[in-house]
């Protein structure tokens, strides 16, 4: 399933609404998550903090009438391509938010499914497209340098 470029606008709102709590020139807050808790049945992603205050709530309409089995897997997809995006652009340059901190999925016990995005000046996560292949690399660059 393919969100609507209006419901991805909605998503995309709420994560600014959300992050926007903390883009004063105050004193750096710390949070350490910002967690995601989309619902397949009512379409609500909640967005909240470590101390769960609720930070903002939209309404996906497609999650309502999505049927498959693999919701947390699309979500998790969209969420991350959205955030990755937003953080491309810069526009969680200005948090005031003590690094490093997180985007996370998680589901209506509040259990971690997926680490969407890790903000840190010096860490940064791959994911697995990335790390095909790197094991045979490795070892063919080994195998040359011990033939030598």
């Amino acid at each position: 399933m393919k969100l609507s470029q209006q419901s991805q606008s909605l998503i995309e709102s709420a994560i600014q609404k959300a992050v926007s709590k903390y883009a004063c020139n105050c004193e750096q807050t710390i949070v350490t998550d910002i967690h995601f808790q989309p619902n397949q049945n009512s379409g609500e992603l909640i967005i909240f903090d470590d101390e769960d205050e609720e930070l903002a709530c939209v309404s996906i309409d497609e999650w309502m009438s999505y049927e498959n089995d693999d919701f947390n897997e699309h979500t998790e997809r969209v969420l991350r391509t959205l955030v990755c995006r937003m953080k491309e652009r810069g526009d969680f340059d200005k948090l005031t938010i003590l690094l490093p901190y997180s985007f996370v999925l998680v589901d209506e016990e509040k259990e971690t499914l997926a680490e969407l995005l890790l903000v840190d000046d010096d860490t940064l996560l791959v994911n697995t497209e990335l790390l095909k292949g790197l094991d045979e690399e490795l070892d063919n660059f080994l195998k040359e340098l011990l033939d030598n």
